[in-house]
């Protein structure tokens, strides 16, 4: 489980490849699929809590393969051991007795319940706390049963999503077009503009027309590769996961369900090594930026201090490290 916690390696993995690695054409049709099948579960789940369903359905498959693959991991082992892990104890040790509560309630067997190796359990993998408080009856049998019940599981999702700011009727991503010159430091989460702004910089949509009113261009393998506008219903992923590729991915995923045709690739700069990206995470470390651990993983902390590098040397500053760069700080 500790190793699980700190060698999560695919999450080293580029956009492109992640993606493509998660979002199959099996993957694709069992979402239609399933929207069809439960169709009046994700029409309830919109109408309550305004998650539409595409979002629910990348979160379901992408989290547990629409339930096919929910953990195997023990969930009181899981949560004790990683209380006492000095890594983020502050996150599980709560868990512990929320977990307790769920058991008071009969919803929770301390030696049978399983799930992943973080203590989640069901098909969108919800932590005990977040049980208790977003946990839905969605089938009316008088329990929440989280690994067993789709109706339970959609539905919980939803709340949870409602919980943590979702706005309904609201955009989360869309793919747009970047001029081949721009101010690049405005790209990225930290710079929220108007559409108008984005606009007038030459960013387009790349089909019909912006979704939103504001929001944030991402260059997630840089300004030669595929580009979105997130809107602020993109930062709700960030309270379900905290990897940039992969929220990216799950909110991309989501519009690729709801209708959305395969976002335009580019000609992005090839990606680092592994190597390549520790040794350029200890030098900007070494320069006095917060980079986190040096683990070879494109995090927020590593591409914000790439960004202020390019920035400072009068590269285009798009945030995506390249061997130009890591040179160019030796």
């Amino acid at each position: 489980m500790l190793r699980a916690d700190r060698a999560q390696g695919v999450f080293k993995r580029d956009f492109v490849d992640f993606s493509r690695l998660v979002i199959s054409g099996s993957r694709l049709e069992k979402g239609r699929a399933n929207a069809k099948k439960y169709a009046s579960i994700f029409e309830r789940a919109e109408r309550e809590y305004g998650v539409p369903p595409g979002v629910l359905l990348a979160f379901w498959a992408l989290e547990t393969d629409y339930g096919a693959v929910q953990g195997e991991f023990n969930t009181l082992n899981a949560l004790i051991t990683l209380s006492h892990d000095c890594r983020r104890p502050e996150l599980f040790r709560p868990q512990i007795f929320a977990a307790l509560e769920l058991f008071e309630r009969g919803s929770f067997d301390p030696k049978t319940t399983k799930g992943a190796w973080a203590g989640e359990v069901g098909m969108v993998q919800m932590l005990p706390a977040d049980i208790i408080e977003n946990g839905v009856d969605g089938d009316g049998d008088g329990k929440v049963s989280l690994k067993t019940s789709v109706p339970d599981a959609l539905l919980s999702g939803a709340k949870m999503l409602r919980s943590l700011g979702w706005q309904a009727g609201q955009p989360w991503l869309q793919e747009v077009q970047v001029p081949s010159e721009m101010d690049w430091t405005k790209t990225g989460l930290e710079t929220k503009l108007t559409t108008q702004e984005w606009s007038a910089m030459g960013v387009t949509p790349r089909s019909g027309s912006f979704q939103g009113d504001t929001g944030s261009v991402l260059l997630p393998m840089g300004k030669n590769g595929p580009a979105f506008i997130a809107y602020p219903n993109f930062d709700v992923y960030f309270e379900w996961n905290q990897s940039f590729v992969y929220v990216t991915t799950a909110a991309y995923f989501a519009t690729r369900l709801s209708g959305s045709p395969v976002y335009d690739v580019g000609n992005p700069t090839p990606s680092l090594s592994d190597a390549e990206m520790k040794s350029l995470q200890k030098k900007l470390a070494a320069k006095g930026y917060d980079v986190g651990k040096i683990d070879g993983i494109l995090g927020s902390g590593t591409r914000a201090a790439v960004q202020a590098e390019q920035q400072r040397l009068g590269m285009a500053a798009d945030a995506w490290p390249t061997t130009e760069l890591l040179r160019s700080l030796d």
